[in-house]
């Protein structure tokens, strides 16, 4: 149960899973409002780099995402799929990508949004594990946090991984450091929410926005084609019945401590 908000003394996060293609922006339409309302939410973060046909972002997609009251995008190594994105990640601050990414590549994977009389702190971090190869998620999160403690105590992780382990190694390593670390990516909500003695909530992956019947949001059809066949095919989104997973999180305004995590999961025909 959320706890009263006398004074405006907690801060109201919702974090949103994965949005994949039109059908997963069209459930972000449709719910996001009134979540917003109903949990009284102060900042809405979501992971973007499947919104644009299940593969990647565009500048059309970010400017709609933000139409629906979205507040800042993360992303993930999907990023560039749709080079369009390029066109606008230079110069948005609500659009991240993975910090540990290569230092020539475009955008940032920090921000600091004004909430009120706070500021939040997002970092955007990418593993390695089954990954593209990128600078160590654990050294550059180490890094940045120093860097970003000195602005704000309310810090909120999105931690872009494949492989389960290295996302409670993270967890471990930065619980009593930032508010929130949650797991991004691998689209399948999961059932090990907490917050740590130290400080911070965690979830392992908060799940994705989608098509309900699908493999990630993709269409099982060309799926199985190619696991079966062993040749590339073409992607195509799902779609029918959707899903909205996302994370509510409660935060202390003073010191960023996790007071809450709570998993939210919808179903929807759109």
């Amino acid at each position: 149960m959320s706890l009263t908000n006398e004074g405006g003394k907690y801060l109201r996060i919702l974090f949103v899973g994965d949005i994949v293609g039109s059908p997963g922006r069209r459930t972000v339409k449709q719910l996001l409002p009134g979540l917003r309302d109903n949990y009284e939410i102060d900042l809405v973060i979501a992971n973007c780099e499947n919104a644009a046909g299940g593969m990647g972002v565009t500048p059309e997609v970010v400017k709609e995402l933000f139409g629906y009251h979205v507040d800042v995008l993360t992303s993930g190594n999907h990023v560039w799929d749709k080079k369009e994105v390029l066109q606008v990640i230079g110069g948005e601050s609500r659009l991240l990508r993975p910090a540990n990414m290569s230092p020539s590549a475009p955008g940032r994977g920090v921000g600091f949004y004004p909430v009120g009389d706070c500021v939040v702190a997002v970092l955007n971090v990418m593993g390695r594990v089954f990954m593209s190869p990128s600078e160590c998620p654990f050294e550059r999160a180490d890094r940045e946090i120093k860097l970003m403690q000195k602005i704000t105590p309310i810090i909120v992780v999105d931690f872009h991984a494949e492989a389960t382990s290295e996302k409670l190694a993270m967890g471990f390593f930065l619980k009593d450091r930032v508010s929130a670390v949650i797991g991004t990516h691998t689209h399948v909500q999961t059932a090990d929410e907490r917050i740590y003695p130290g400080k911070a909530a965690y979830i392992s992956d908060v799940g994705m926005v989608g098509p309900y019947n699908s493999v990630l949001g993709l269409d099982p059809g060309a799926v199985l084609d190619r696991f079966l066949s062993g040749i590339p095919v073409k992607w195509k989104v799902a779609g029918g019945e959707c899903i909205f997973n996302a994370v509510y999180l409660e935060i202390n305004r003073q010191d960023g401590q996790a007071l809450e995590i709570k998993r939210i999961f919808n179903k929807l025909n759109i």
